[in-house]
């Protein structure tokens, strides 16, 4: 197997705020991509099935994609699901329970954007969209403490299955950010998969807690587009975002293990005294 172009959107809209209009793109421009994946000869497929035919079946189409978004925004029910269903396309979007619009008590962080209601949610899935998970409430998951990373998890899962009535078995990690301690809390919290960003194409070897996508925004020209979905010059193409990206891992590691002795260091004096 090539590797396999696995997409991440977040917004698409055509008035997109100043927190998301980084990571947005325009019905336009969106609709000008599916276009090209058709015309290139792709066949869009959900996550899970995708994995699966990577890991169970063995059957694949030619040239298989997929199309993921994050955090659940409403206009992915307003604007994306509309162009996804006139190409007969399906998707996977992974919901920030505790964002939802109608979240009620269980509303937890701080939306960026009117968000998906539960209903639209439940919509989405009768139209062909997978949904996976992205924590509750969308923190930074390698900096949180054991107890909150699991209910961060766990809670998010329970929440999604309980209002799609069917399993959920794939998360995205919020900012893409994990650790080997965050990926065994998604294990242990029943995940099979689960998505970074690291802007490489899916390779067959790849970790199936760590798979790789390729962040696609208004900026993202259509030559580039072009070029990463048929998987030439990736690295070269998203060297900038890469470098960065592990840059900033570092740094994360490091701030998380200095929190760690600060916290060790905190509770012996606490003992010291009693």
């Amino acid at each position: 197997m090539t590797g396999v172009p696995i997409l991440m959107y977040h917004s698409v809209s055509d008035t997109p705020n100043d927190e998301t209009r980084p990571l947005a793109v325009s019905p336009r421009r969106f609709a000008e991509q599916l276009g090209l994946l058709r015309d290139r000869g792709f066949t869009p497929m959900t996550l899970s099935d995708l994995v699966a035919g990577v890991h169970r079946t063995g059957k694949l189409p030619a040239k298989p994609v997929a199309i993921t978004f994050d955090d659940g925004y409403a206009d992915f029910h307003s604007e994306a699901l509309p162009i996804l269903d006139r190409f007969g396309y399906p998707a996977t979007v992974f919901v920030t329970s505790g964002w939802i619009q109608d979240a009620g008590p269980d509303e937890a962080g701080r939306r960026l954007a009117p968000m998906l209601t539960w209903s639209q949610v439940r919509e989405a899935v009768s139209c062909g969209i997978e949904i996976g998970g992205h924590s509750h409430s969308h923190p930074q998951l390698d900096q949180l403490p054991d107890a909150e990373l699991r209910n961060e998890l766990r809670t998010n899962r329970a929440l999604l299955e309980d209002q799609i009535d069917r399993p959920v078995a794939t998360m995205a990690y919020p900012y893409g950010y994990s650790s080997a301690r965050v990926r065994r809390e998604v294990r242990r919290a029943g995940y099979w998969t689960a998505c970074a960003v690291a802007n490489d194409a899916f390779e067959e070897g790849d970790e199936m807690l760590t798979i790789p996508r390729l962040t696609v925004t208004e900026r993202t020209s259509m030559t580039k587009f072009a070029r990463a979905v048929e998987g030439e010059g990736i690295p070269l193409l998203y060297l900038r975002e890469r470098a960065l990206t592990k840059g900033y891992a570092l740094v994360r590691r490091a701030r998380y293990g200095l929190r760690q002795v600060s916290t060790r260091a905190a509770r012996g004096r606490v003992t010291a005294g009693e």
